[in-house]
């Protein structure tokens, strides 16, 4: 479903089912043994998804397991995101050498819970939500904001290895094209020689989900002069 708004050259696998611990690695396993039921099953199916991207990219499968602040450590010479939400899993990933930075999100189709929209926009972007609102009214654009904001920062993230504020984004969606330019409102990483301001991702709407995603490609090889 998702790789409908990725480009070539990722690989994507989700689900709509479960896979069951025992598919797990044991240091995966290990990870969440004293967690709730519902964290153990969304764990072990976007892990069993990524395995198979894994797989896809003609690499082994092995232990994904999550670094300090929870985020899944992608095995070296590949880059990836991951997302789950009731109903929905959902992992891509691609050869680091050819993409620096992947995010995905997926949330449910339908309104922010009350006051969340207050705390995740800025004024600008409320009264843009209330034109798209009035101008096409069959989307959500509340959630997709937000589920947009969390696959930029998916992305940022690894970058930085900082955690940015949902403020720190200014979101602009194009209903049109089905896109987004997220502007980032703090001093990013070096990207192809100049700071890294801004991302562009795609979006869709689909059974009762909304799928947001953003690729930042790797920087071009430029060869070096010819010596005299």
């Amino acid at each position: 479903m998702i790789e409908e708004i990725l480009p070539p050259g990722t690989v994507a696998v989700d689900t709509v089912g479960e896979f069951p611990p025992e598919l797990l690695f044991a240091q995966e396993r290990a990870v969440v043994r004293d967690a709730v039921e519902e964290r153990r099953r969304e764990f072990a199916t976007a892990r069993v998804c990524a395995h198979r991207a894994l797989a896809a990219l003609g690499r082994p499968a092995e232990p994904l397991l999550p670094g300090r602040r929870g985020e899944p450590l992608w095995p070296a010479g590949t880059v990836g995101s991951l997302t789950h939400c009731e109903g929905y899993r959902g992992v891509v990933m691609a050869p680091a050498a050819h993409w620096r930075a992947l995010g995905i999100d997926a949330e449910p189709h339908t309104p922010l819970p009350p006051g969340v929209a207050e705390a995740v926009t800025s004024p600008a972007e409320r009264e843009r939500l209330r034109e798209l609102a009035r101008g096409h009214p069959g989307t959500h654009w509340d959630r997709l904001l937000f589920s947009a904001k969390e696959a930029v920062f998916k992305a940022w993230s690894p970058l930085t290895h900082r955690e940015p504020s949902f403020t720190d984004a200014v979101l602009e969606p194009d209903p049109a094209r089905r896109t987004f330019t997220a502007r980032l409102q703090l001093t990013g990483p070096l990207h192809d020689g100049s700071p890294l301001t801004a991302f562009t991702g795609r979006w869709t709407v689909r059974d009762g989900l909304i799928l947001t995603a953003v690729t930042l490609a790797a920087r071009p090889h430029r060869p070096s002069p010819a010596l005299p």
